[in-house]
């Protein structure tokens, strides 16, 4: 016999921690591009209170470590756990797919961009600064668009799961 309850109990946390991470993704991003954070750290001078660290005072990097690793494992998981959910299955496929995308974006981001752009010892000339923003913003329209995109599928996909729980509760309560 199988674990349903186990399996039931395992998507609902996944999809809790999927729909947590991925708000946490997409509210971070938007503050980061209305703000303009990435132009702001890009320009300043490092300092005993701001050195130019993926962690120091002041780096966004702080404020995604201990959560953005979450994301993709969380939304592939959801997926996995909760496949034998027709109703919810394209929505989980769609949040599986648009998080990995969005990971993939990062990574390259984080690899390419952010090294010389944000940790450099001393900051970049406008010149050198001005082209690596604006592919630094590019890419986080991508970013923004991916993690949004998760969101709203995730969203849907826990609107469903409820419904479903709730339809199931009244018929056997």
């Amino acid at each position: 016999m199988k674990n349903t309850y186990g399996r039931e109990a395992l998507f609902t946390r996944l999809l809790d921690v999927a729909e947590l991470t991925h708000a946490h993704r997409f509210f971070g991003n938007l503050y980061e591009a209305i703000v303009k954070v990435p132009t702001r750290v890009a320009a300043s001078n490092p300092s005993p209170e701001l050195p130019r660290s993926p962690l120091g005072a002041g780096s966004p990097g702080r404020y995604y470590a201990p959560i953005a690793p979450l994301n993709a494992p969380a939304a592939i998981g959801s997926l996995v756990a909760g496949w034998n959910h027709p109703r919810s299955r394209p929505w989980l496929l769609a949040a599986a797919i648009s998080s990995a995308s969005g990971a993939a974006v990062t990574a390259y981001v984080l690899r390419s961009l952010n090294p010389r752009l944000f940790f450099s010892p001393q900051p970049l000339n406008e010149d050198q600064r001005r082209p690596l923003l604006k592919r630094w913003y590019r890419i986080h329209a991508i970013r923004l668009i991916t993690s949004a995109v998760a969101l709203g599928a995730i969203h849907r996909a826990q609107m469903i799961r409820v419904s479903s729980s709730t339809a199931s509760g009244s018929e056997t309560g």
